[in-house]
């Protein structure tokens, strides 16, 4: 505390003099601050030579944390950008073509070569790095936050109990978020499905709409929106991914030359392919599987197209289409005519003369009003008009 000069009165001093008690060994020593107005030059004087003391004290200390916290902060950003710029060359490798793959194992992570397009590759590795950025800048800028604190002299104990009380909360109120949040970076990182996509996820069957962190949404067949959560989904069938395949089971008669159905089969599938546009949708050229099943008055070949992906069901329509015609034009029955069948034909087609003549061997049973005297035929007559005389 402050005290007056010698040169005062016995009485001013024992007035301006306030007792200071005894420090506590454990205690911290705080300054002992006098907020009174000085009354006299020399309170002044040493006033101002106890604040240019304890400044000069305390400076050093201010400069070293103001230091440190700008060091902190400074670090912070630099180690940021590095980082972000490290995960940009890292996603820029992993996209790279399939021509310069071969110079890095990272384009393995993101190759999938004959699944997944160069365009589709790009997509997939900016959600990619986007992520990855953002996780690298909360985690950096949060630790460096916590010790600008810790530097300020904020006793971060109490912060970080509360910090690890509510997260173990948080983890067992939320963990279903968890969950969708984590199979969703695992689901883009994987790339099992994008945007435009025909997915299968065992509950719901649809277009991809949307694909998010938590919830995928669908475009179903007829026209509704699904929303899945992505920790729900076990299974995933993409029918976008790759090629498909187009498998159609042609049916010709029994006594027709297979060598004979198999060359225009593949002279109409070859035709078809070089006709635009399914000269783009078809990959590999019409495989002939061979007989799939026999029958009395047919037999089933099946054959298969490898095709774009999604493309399946076009190609096969066309494929039975130009079949048909070409088997039109060259005479292949589909089906034998039986002699029973032949037999029911005959017998259901009218004759020329419009009269109808029941077979021999089942002669039409003789109706009850031929008879004059039968009961039947008095029930038919015409009722006699009454007379007018009655």
């Amino acid at each position: 505390m402050f005290r007056s000069g010698a040169t005062g009165p016995a009485d001013a001093s024992s007035t301006l003099t306030t007792p200071t008690p005894a420090p506590s060994p454990t205690a911290p020593q705080l300054p002992q601050l006098d907020l009174r107005i000085p009354t006299s030059a020399q309170e002044v004087s040493d006033t101002t030579k106890q604040a240019a003391s304890w400044f000069d004290t305390h400076w050093q200390g201010w400069l070293a944390g103001g230091v440190r916290i700008v060091f902190i902060v400074l670090l912070a950003l630099v180690l940021r950008a590095v980082v972000r710029k490290l995960i940009t060359q890292l996603i820029a490798r992993m996209a790279r073509s399939h021509e310069h793959q071969e110079e890095s194992r990272l384009g393995g992570l993101l190759a999938n070569t004959g699944v997944v397009n160069p365009e589709r590759r790009q997509q997939r590795s900016e959600a990619i790095g986007s992520v990855l950025r953002s996780v690298a800048s909360f985690t950096i800028l949060g630790t460096a936050a916590l010790m600008v604190l810790s530097a300020l002299g904020v006793n971060l104990a109490p912060l970080l109990a509360s910090a690890g009380v509510a997260g173990v909360a948080i983890g067992f109120g939320a963990r279903n978020l968890v969950t969708d949040f984590l199979s969703g970076v695992f689901m883009i990182m994987e790339d099992q499905y994008g945007v435009g996509d025909e997915i299968d996820t065992g509950v719901a069957t649809g277009t991809v709409l949307e694909v998010g962190l938590r919830v995928t949404k669908l475009r179903g067949a007829n026209g509704e929106i699904w929303y899945i959560r992505n920790g729900e989904v076990k299974r995933i069938a993409n029918m976008s991914q790759g090629w498909s395949t187009a498998s159609v089971d042609v049916q010709v008669g029994y006594k027709e030359d297979l060598l004979r159905v198999e060359d225009l089969i593949r002279e109409a599938a070859e035709s078809l392919s070089k006709e635009a546009p399914y000269d783009e949708l078809i990959w590999a050229p019409v495989s002939i599987l061979g007989l799939e099943s026999v029958a009395a008055d047919s037999v089933m070949v099946r054959i298969e197209a490898r095709t774009a992906p999604g493309k399946s069901s076009v190609v096969s329509r066309a494929l039975r289409q130009r079949l048909k015609t070409a088997f039109d034009q060259a005479g292949i029955k589909v089906k034998e005519e039986t002699p029973a069948a032949a037999a029911a034909a005959a017998a259901a087609a009218p004759p020329a003369t419009g009269v109808v003549i029941a077979p021999a061997s089942e002669p039409a049973p003789p109706s009850a009003l031929s008879d004059p005297n039968s009961a039947r035929f008095k029930a038919a007559e015409a009722i006699p008009m009454p007379k007018s005389g009655d």
